[in-house]
């Protein structure tokens, strides 16, 4: 189902209550490639995808961790600090940056695809390094929820009584 890009940045939501559908492979194959083709600060891929479909009891700790809700599938985006590019005037990295560029890639494709998804920043990061005995170059910056929601979805116009004015945040100089 293709739909202009502001169609669907509108009609995205966060999905907190799913169905027990299976995403199929395909359609979670092409949520993964938008995922991969993402831009990244000097184009050095920095990040680790870890996807979880089944309750294992990686994926139970996890749940431990914060508001994670149950979904057909959970994924951990984690920022790999050796690989992210390094900023020579400040030497600020991009890691955290780079793997929520990924995470943005795969909750719009998943939205392009009628899956609804779920970005959650809020989580325990050790608990979930503990569950997936992640290595210490390995932060775990985002974890996003996908699935076919179970309740109606909301009102694509519904962002214009919630958000801000365009002249309020954007200045042209």
């Amino acid at each position: 189902m293709m739909q202009d890009f502001l169609s669907l940045a509108k009609a995205r939501h966060s999905c907190r209550s799913y169905s027990d559908q299976a995403i199929p492979e395909d359609v979670l194959g092409r949520i993964l490639e938008s995922g991969r083709v993402c831009p990244t600060a000097h184009n050095n891929q920095p990040y680790q995808i870890f996807v979880l479909q089944n309750d294992t009891p990686a994926l139970e700790k996890i749940r431990t961790a914060g508001r994670i809700y149950k979904a057909p599938v959970t994924m951990v985006i984690c920022g790999d600090r050796d690989q992210a590019w390094v900023n020579s005037f400040n030497q600020w990295k991009s890691t955290e940056v780079d793997a929520t560029i990924i995470t943005d890639h795969m909750l719009l494709a998943a939205a392009s695809e009628n899956i609804d998804s779920l970005w959650i920043c809020w989580f325990d990061d050790k608990i979930v390094r503990e569950a997936l005995d992640l290595p210490e170059n390995l932060v775990p910056v985002n974890i996003l929820l996908m699935g076919y929601g179970d309740k109606e979805k909301k009102n694509p116009d519904r962002h214009e009584g919630t958000r801000k004015a365009l002249d309020e945040i954007v200045k042209f100089l």
